[in-house]
């Protein structure tokens, strides 16, 4: 009897005996932080997300060990600091990019976002303008530049699903994620974080649909402190929210959110066999006629 089999499902499974020749994917890598913000300096960029992969037909052989890699998400940074790109995610021969950290002023200049899965979003300083970051073709987008008029606010990331916001009379919004229904339910993935804003200039960013973290808003005036960017969820590859900053030259802005850690998942046909092995954090389910297997962290699969 299979261990991850029960009832009539299992006595079927066991009686063919049968084992998968392919099987169905979800690869979403971790999202890249939020920029952090900084005396003197406009509002940073948001978090690109995680990259994404899905497809049907990926092929496996019987008795080889797979490879599952589940990408953190890139470390929030403290003001002053420039923030990690998440880390990529991995099944197999298929590699899907961590996501691109949001612009984040180390002094007093603008700060472009970072190329990723999808780009981090810009960071404007005075009269110039942050750039978004590049996005993987067939994974994710590019973030969004931030502007250089008032009122200063940083670019989105990008979002699998949508190039991330280019900042106006709001900071920029997060891209969009994708929705996936590869568990049996709807569920939305690599989410851009939202960009920041420059002391209570405007509104700050939101997060895209999939786990995108919001922008922080900072209260006008000096010597202040306000929350940091909102951190991306987890294993969702959402971007990090950025920090915000104010106009006291060498006074610390607020941090910038943590990116959220990735997922991998695979069905297949539930009346064919389980794996004959797997490790990590597994989580197994059934629905619609699969079997579903989802790790939080890394691990192997074989079959």
């Amino acid at each position: 009897m299979s261990k991850y089999l029960g009832g009539l499902v299992t006595a079927t499974i066991n009686a063919l005996g049968k084992k998968p020749n392919e099987v169905e994917y979800l690869v979403v890598a971790g999202g890249g932080s939020g920029g952090a913000g900084l005396g003197g300096v406009g509002g940073a960029g948001g978090g690109g997300a995680g990259g994404l992969l899905t497809a049907a037909g990926f092929a496996v052989a019987s008795g080889s060990a797979i490879t599952v890699t589940v990408g953190a998400g890139g470390a929030g940074p403290s003001s002053g600091n420039s923030g990690s790109n998440g880390v990529n995610s991995v099944f197999g021969a298929i590699t899907s990019v961590g996501g691109g950290k949001g612009g984040s002023a180390t002094s007093i200049i603008a700060t472009a976002g970072s190329a990723g899965g999808s780009g981090g979003g810009g960071q404007t300083a005075s009269s110039v303008a942050g750039a978004g970051g590049a996005g993987t073709s067939g994974q994710g987008n590019s973030g969004g530049t931030a502007t250089t008029p008032s009122p200063y606010g940083g670019g989105g990331g990008g979002g699998a699903g949508s190039v991330g916001g280019t900042s106006g009379s709001t900071s920029g919004n997060g891209g969009a994620g994708i929705c996936s229904t590869i568990t049996g339910a709807r569920v939305f993935y690599a989410g851009g974080g939202g960009g920041s804003t420059y002391e209570a200039y405007g509104t700050p960013g939101i997060g895209g649909g999939g786990g995108g973290g919001n922008g922080a808003r900072g209260p006008a005036g000096n010597g202040w402190t306000q929350p940091p960017g909102t951190a991306g969820i987890a294993n969702t590859g959402g971007g990090g929210g950025a920090g915000a900053s104010n106009s006291d030259n060498g006074q610390a802005g607020s941090a910038g959110g943590a990116g959220g850690s990735g997922i991998v998942i695979i069905r297949y046909p539930q009346t064919l066999s389980p794996p004959a092995a797997v490790t990590g954090n597994v989580q197994i389910g059934y629905a619609a006629g699969y079997q579903i297997y989802t790790w939080t962290s890394s691990g192997t699969v074989t079959f």
